[in-house]
């Protein structure tokens, strides 16, 4: 069994700044791309930055700039950095992670509870 869990969600004004990470454990033998998705009420989930295991990364436009995301490969955490939020920023946050529980098996895509990100205005 794979865990991802989640934490530093919270409430920050606009042009505050929060720390997502996201901690995997469990049957692990590699871990490929890590992301953080979200979720805004009455929208679809969202991918906002990936980084795959050799460290390319992706943004969404809409945080390029203002998030950052990076992984720790020896503690399987990624990390989202999140500055000059803004109240359209508001969503629960996913991480994800595909990952292989054994050599030469089939990766997965694993999800984590969310954690809820509010900026006022």
């Amino acid at each position: 069994q794979v865990q991802l869990v989640e934490s530093g969600g919270g409430l920050v004004p606009a042009g505050g700044s929060l720390r997502l990470s996201c901690a995997a454990s469990g049957s692990i033998f590699r871990i490929n791309a890590m992301g953080w998705y979200r979720q805004a009420p009455g929208n679809q989930r969202e991918s906002v930055a990936l980084i795959t295991s050799t460290g390319i990364i992706n943004y969404t436009p809409s945080v390029k700039g203002r998030f950052t995301i990076s992984r720790d490969n020896a503690k399987n955490t990624v990390y989202l950095q999140m500055n000059s939020l803004r109240p359209e920023d508001t969503a629960v946050y996913y991480c994800n992670a595909v990952i292989e529980t054994q050599r030469f098996g089939i990766a997965n895509a694993y999800w984590g509870q969310g954690t809820q990100v509010t900026v006022s205005s």
